[in-house]
């Protein structure tokens, strides 16, 4: 008789071939400014497209962001507040090319909500239309296992996981006058380039208070089919 493997008998922390992260899905009440906003701050554009459902991509998958505008979806209450999904992120691989997005989209309006160096990454953190957050981020070593290296062992990320604040406009003139990423960085990490009015915690703003001054019928919810639509 032949004796089973010992894996056969072991119960298993984790799986042997790990999956990849694929995507996130958001429920939203309004599929049209969510598809503008991951668009223009992530480059995601529509591989299907609906009034009611939307699947978006900026590489090779078929899609990277969902948004499903289900019938009954209401509105949150004290979103910043609560428990559950705080953000996504999507990173750069050029400092250059995630500091030009900043300044791309300041002039095209849409500007930070906060501003961090977390010594492992420098983060822009953004609010789409419906208060998610959204992160776009540079790696300060330019290497995941560095980066990762120094989350485990730095003294400095144990003793503060989250880093100063910075202005990014500080950081565009700071590039402008000839400093490195890793000179940018660094005067960064040191506080030099903190914002003239820090975001406590730091966390979101609540944009369901004025979505629901400008459009009381929000709060009904997503009308099911057939059911007529307030204005």
């Amino acid at each position: 008789m032949t004796e089973l493997s010992v894996y056969s008998r072991t119960p298993r922390p984790r799986p042997i071939r790990v999956p990849k992260l694929h995507h996130a899905t958001f429920m939203t009440m309004e599929i049209d400014p969510m598809v503008r906003f991951y668009e223009a701050v992530c480059g995601l554009q529509p591989v299907f497209y609906s009034e009611h459902a939307a699947w978006l991509t900026n590489d090779e998958a078929n899609h990277r962001i969902a948004l499903l505008r289900i019938p009954g979806t209401k509105p949150p209450v004290d979103k910043p507040h609560t428990a559950g999904l705080h953000h996504t992120a999507f990173e750069y691989e050029d400092f250059d090319a995630w500091l030009d997005n900043y300044a791309r989209l300041r002039d095209m309006g849409i500007m930070p909500a906060f501003c961090m160096d977390h010594g492992m990454t420098m983060s822009i953190y953004y609010n789409d239309p419906d208060g998610n957050g959204i992160e776009i981020q540079i790696d300060n070593f330019r290497d995941w296992g560095k980066s990762t290296e120094w989350m485990w062992a730095s003294r400095e990320f144990a003793e503060d996981q989250l880093g100063p604040q910075f202005d990014p406009d500080l950081l565009l003139e700071a590039r402008a006058q000839g400093a490195s990423p890793d000179e940018i960085h660094e005067r960064a990490y040191a506080g030099e380039f903190r914002p003239a009015v820090e975001v406590p915690n730091p966390s979101f703003p609540d944009v369901w208070v004025a979505k629901l001054a400008a459009n009381p019928s929000l709060a009904n919810g997503v009308p099911f089919p057939g059911m007529p639509q307030e204005g």
